[in-house]
């Protein structure tokens, strides 16, 4: 299930070949079809692809103890994008208490099942097992 969190969010819905944008408050949400080989209940972390600004990203983790979306620094690259990113360093923790300070935001495009969503992302110059990470509050 996912919420949109403020009126700045622009989400579209796509059903067939029709586009509508969600109303704030508006939740999109799985159903038993898209748990089809899912051994209920799991407590497996949730790695999927996502098409991000035009490019398919593997390796994606949704992190629902994580508020910030992170993207690194090689997927940027890749994407030709390096020059939508807004210089705006922050220092990030990592699990084993070192940190990271980002290269700055990025806006991009993201599409999953059917919704586009603009999202931010701070973008890090690390070694990382995932290419994104996505935060849920």
């Amino acid at each position: 299930m996912y919420t949109t969190a403020k009126k700045t969010n622009k989400i579209s819905v796509t059903h067939g070949k029709q586009v509508r944008q969600l109303l704030d408050g508006e939740r999109i949400m799985f159903d038993d079809e898209d748990a089809d080989g899912l051994i209920i209940p799991h407590n497996d972390a949730l790695v999927i692809s996502l098409l991000v600004h035009d490019s398919n990203v593997k390796r994606v983790l949704i992190n629902s103890g994580s508020y910030m979306n992170i993207i690194l620094l090689r997927v940027v690259n890749e994407m030709q994008a390096t020059g939508h990113i807004i210089p705006n360093a922050h220092s990030l923790s990592r699990f084993d208490n070192s940190s990271v300070v980002t290269k700055g935001e990025i806006i991009l495009a993201l599409f999953a099942k059917s919704v586009i969503k603009d999202t931010k992302f701070q973008v890090v110059d690390a070694d990382m097992d995932y290419n994104i990470i996505l935060g849920r509050s």
